[in-house]
């Protein structure tokens, strides 16, 4: 071979062998997705859950010339998750008081020795109040609501009543320190009174109830509560009083307003004033009496209760 061609075969040789590891080492497009945006970690999650939780008591005992016992407490809780939120309310109060009383053993009508006095206790105060609600938001200004009640108080003359209530609730205002809200709907209660002297029936009212509410801050670390609901009764009531239990007679207010102030981390004194009225009131209790057949007297219209309490926030 000549030596100029095995020049030219070399060439292209060394040619070939240069375009297949340029092949070979050809770089590759390959999609890479751009960094994403990392979530803040300080950041609040989108529905956040909201928790509340207080618990209040009050305890009052004296014993000697007075002999008086007196408990007040309750606990407050809810949970809000998005348009969703569910509430617990439970409230008591309880007053037992001894009362010096004549046990006339040889029937003149006074008082001859320390053994012709005894002591009488007499329930005073005892309200048992439950309530269980949900409120379905359909904005931020407005929610739907249903709820479950329980209730019990002895010298107003009501065993127990059980009842449940539906509703529409629309704030009213709001600001950075207090808020209003409004609320108009159904309430339906079943209620037995203490016999006396025969056992009553369960009276089943259908009301109409509206309800205003208030809560600001007076000042930091001051907090001022209002309220006022009225529930008048839209069917024909049979009383065991006697009265006449036509439609918007059975007309019941309850009124209430607190101040809170903080003493410390969680922790509050209240003092509030309640105010019930009821226009068809139960069975009047006196301890030990026993009335003439036929006579069955009302207990009192108005009931007020004032309490002073401290409160423990959870949350």
């Amino acid at each position: 071979m000549r030596p100029r061609s095995f020049l030219y075969l070399a060439a292209l040789a060394s040619a070939l062998a240069g375009v297949r590891t340029a092949a070979a080492d050809d770089p590759k497009f390959v999609y890479v997705k751009p960094d994403e945006a990392k979530p803040d970690p300080k950041a609040p999650p989108p529905n956040p859950v909201e928790w509340t939780a207080t618990s209040e008591a009050g305890l009052v005992l004296t014993t000697g010339n007075s002999e008086n016992t007196s408990v007040g407490g309750g606990i407050h809780a809810s949970r809000k998750a998005g348009l969703n939120k569910l509430a617990i309310d439970g409230t008591i109060a309880y007053v037992k008081t001894g009362v010096r009383s004549l046990n006339d053993k040889n029937g003149d009508g006074l008082i001859n020795n320390a053994g012709e006095l005894t002591e009488v206790e007499t329930t005073t105060a005892e309200t048992l109040v439950g309530k269980l609600r949900y409120d379905r938001f359909l904005d931020e200004h407005q929610s739907l609501y249903i709820a479950a009640l329980a209730m019990r108080d002895v010298p107003a003359g009501k065993n127990y009543a059980l009842g449940g209530q539906v509703g529409y609730s629309r704030r009213l205002t709001k600001t950075k320190t207090s808020e209003s809200v409004a609320e108009l709907g159904y309430d339906y209660s079943a209620e037995k009174d203490l016999g006396t002297p025969d056992d009553p029936p369960l009276i089943s009212i259908h009301s109409i109830r509206a309800f205003i509410g208030y809560k600001g801050e007076m000042q930091p670390g001051t907090t001022l509560e209002a309220s006022l609901e009225a529930l008048s009764n839209l069917n024909h009531e049979n009383l065991p009083t006697g009265e006449d239990g036509g439609a918007f007679n059975d007309t019941r207010v309850n009124g209430r307003l607190a101040i809170s102030a903080k003493i410390g981390k969680g922790l509050a004194v209240q003092t509030s004033v309640e105010a019930h009225f009821d226009n068809r009131p139960g069975l009047l209790q006196v301890k030990g009496v026993m009335f003439a057949p036929g006579f069955t007297p009302a207990a009192e219209k108005l009931d007020t209760i004032m309490k002073f309490n401290l409160i423990y926030a959870f949350f």
